[in-house]
């Protein structure tokens, strides 16, 4: 496993891009919306990783909550595994607890998310990348 990217919820995604490439030098940016997640997500390219800024875009979304409750912020770490169902398999079996099944996210990937109670308190999501 690696660490894949680094989320950061957001109240205006467009603002937010303009300062992380203003004070960390970025140029690349892919932007997309993840309708799944009821998010828009900035990816910003660093040179071993990626910063993934994100903005609800719906009421329901869970990052709209995350918002309202603690404010802008880091919201997740993910790590990144070629098999992501032998390894939410092998998790499981050490006790680790997940939030929902196995679903598309961003740029093609297969994504879960762990409980925070399972990881000392930081939620973490696995994914793996299409071949």
């Amino acid at each position: 496993m690696r660490i894949d990217h680094v989320a950061i919820a957001v109240n205006n995604l467009d603002d937010a891009v303009k300062e992380y490439q203003a004070a960390l030098g970025i140029h690349e940016v892919e932007f997309e919306t993840v309708e799944t997640e009821g998010v828009r997500v900035a990816i910003l390219h660093l040179d071993n990783s990626r910063i993934e800024l994100m903005e609800a875009t719906k009421e329901t979304s869970p990052i709209k909550k995350f918002l309202a409750t603690k404010g802008e912020g880091l919201h997740h770490i993910a790590l990144e595994t070629d098999g992501i169902d032998g390894e939410v398999n092998r998790m499981k079996e050490c006790g680790i607890k997940f939030l929902g099944d196995v679903r598309p996210g961003s740029r093609g990937t297969k994504i879960t998310f762990i409980h925070p109670k399972s990881l000392h308190g930081v939620l973490a999501e696995l994914c793996s990348h299409p071949q």
